[in-house]
Parts: C-alpha cells; structure tokens; sequence
C-alpha cells in the first residue's frame, strides 16, 4: 500500500494507521518546491513515515506551473507524480471530513453541480481516502499521542486562497450560526448526493451507444438529468476534458433549446485549437476548430 505524506497531521496519521493495520507501506513525499526549506520539510516527513514502520519511503520532486491558479496546479502536479510513482499500488490520501465539508462548500459557491457537490469518493482507482469520517481535531490528537510533530504548511493559514477562507471564516460562521454539525452535515449530503449519482450514470451508461455523433431523437424522452449525464460521457468519448456544469448544460441545450444557435466550445487537450459541440439535422457532432 503506498501512503502520500506531507509531513502534515492528517498524513502522519493516516501513516501511523496504515502501518498498524498491518500493511506494508510505501510513502510518497511529494515536495512542491513552493516555499522556502520545502526540500527539508520533504525530508523530515521521509524520515518520520520510515520511523512510523513504513517500508520504504522517497521523496518526489515537481515543478508547479501556476497557470489556472496556484492551488489546481499544485493539485494536479501532485496527482500526477504520485500516479507515476506508485508502481501499480493503491495510493492512500489523508483527506478528512473537514476536507469534504470544504469542498462541498466550494461545489455550491462555484455552481459546479451535483457531480462536484457530492464531494470526493472514499475509493476512486487508484486513490483512497479512508479518513473521509474523521475530522482533522482526531488527526492532530493522533499526533500528539505518538509523540509526532506535524509539519503546519503555511499555505493553510493563507486567506489568498479560498479553501482557507472556507476553513477558518465560513464554516466557523455556518457552525455557530446553524448551531453545529454543518461539517458533518454537509459530508452525509455529499455521500448521499453520490448515491444518487452512481444511479443516474449506471442509467445514462446504459443509455450511450458509444457512437461518433449523439442521435438527438434517442434523447428527447430521457430524463434531463440522465441526458445531461449522457451528453457529458458522449463529450469525454469525444475528447473533452475538464468539463463544466455550464458548458453540459449548454450542450444540452442544443437538444432541448434549439433555436439555431452555433456551437458549445468545451475544454480539451488541444494547443491553438478548441473542441465544438454542435448540432447538425439530428446530430450533435464534435469537431475541432482552430482558435
């Protein structure tokens, strides 16, 4: 089993646990390079998961291009370093029920849809988060009973960034306004807003023929939220990525709004070039347009 450490409390926690269990365990630092001393804070959390028991532990270096924001891009530069490094094992990430409750907040405040709302998955291949019930008040005592001192990374008292506000202003507020329980309170909603999901994408599954253009008569009698679902697995078959709940609905609205109007671009690997959905006949259809 390979762990991701920070050096942090939930992470030397979720170490510790992993190490208990039982399970041979590989850590993976990963040292984003973006504050001063990063490379000896890597380090000490290295030595700290190998003195915890864990198996084998490395640090893994990345660059963070800033572009889309600082904290997306630290995300996706750490996901990608640990899906290359894993060798093939599961990888455990130490994200909390506060975690969960603040990216809930951060689907409602974007109007991002269900599929963000319903937050993060306690098993989405190959990332596990086995400490989606336990809040990071448990994580830090944890801590302190092993005699471990976590790593507090400064970018987590940082109002610049909007997960931080979230943490230290709005759910503080919601809690003694709503009289307490709002972070567990939103993580029981994500989980059943996830339920709910799974349906709907197992009917839209079985609805998709998988076919180069979407045949709109197939649609018109499906239910909005099971077509919106099958517009969105048509545009990633297609190509898209990143995907909005704005631009499915737009999409979308080509089936049930037509009046004519042009085409949807939507997000896509593509240098100079964008992806377009658009409606021909009784067809959408994808094609590539340089910008």
């Amino acid at each position: 089993m390979a762990v991701a450490v920070s050096g942090g409390a939930d992470s030397l926690a979720l170490a510790a646990a992993t190490v208990a269990q039982g399970w041979v365990v590989t850590a993976l630092v990963v040292d984003h390079g973006l504050q001063p001393g990063s490379a000896e804070v890597a380090a000490q959390a290295r030595n700290q998961a190998l003195a915890l028991g864990c198996h084998h532990a490395s640090v893994l270096s990345v660059t963070v291009d800033g572009a889309g924001g600082l904290e997306a891009a630290a995300r996706d530069a750490r996901y990608a370093v640990l899906r290359e490094a894993r060798q093939g094992l599961p990888v455990l990430l130490a994200h909390t029920l506060d975690d969960q409750a603040e990216t809930v907040l951060l689907g409602l405040g974007r109007g991002s849809g269900g599929r963000s709302i319903a937050g993060m998955r306690p098993w989405d291949d190959p990332w596990g988060r086995p400490l989606l019930d336990i809040r990071r008040t448990e994580t830090r005592s944890t801590c302190a009973e092993l005699g471990l001192t976590a790593w507090e990374d400064p970018h987590n008292v940082d109002p610049r960034f909007v997960r931080v506000r979230l943490r230290h202003e709005v759910l503080p507020l919601l809690e003694q306004v709503l009289g307490g329980g709002v972070a567990e309170a939103l993580a029981r909603t994500a989980a059943s807003l996830r339920d709910d999901g799974d349906a709907l994408d197992e009917q839209a599954r079985a609805t998709f023929s998988g076919a180069g253009s979407l045949a709109i008569s197939g649609l018109r009698d499906v239910a909005p939220a099971v077509r919106r679902r099958v517009i969105r697995l048509w545009l990633l078959a297609g190509g898209a990525q990143d995907l909005n709940d704005s631009q499915i609905r737009a999409v979308d609205a080509l089936v049930v709004q037509w009046r004519g109007q042009g085409g949807v671009a939507v997000g896509a690997d593509l240098a100079y070039q964008r992806l377009v959905a658009s409606r021909s006949g009784d067809h959408l259809m994808l094609s590539i347009h340089d910008v």
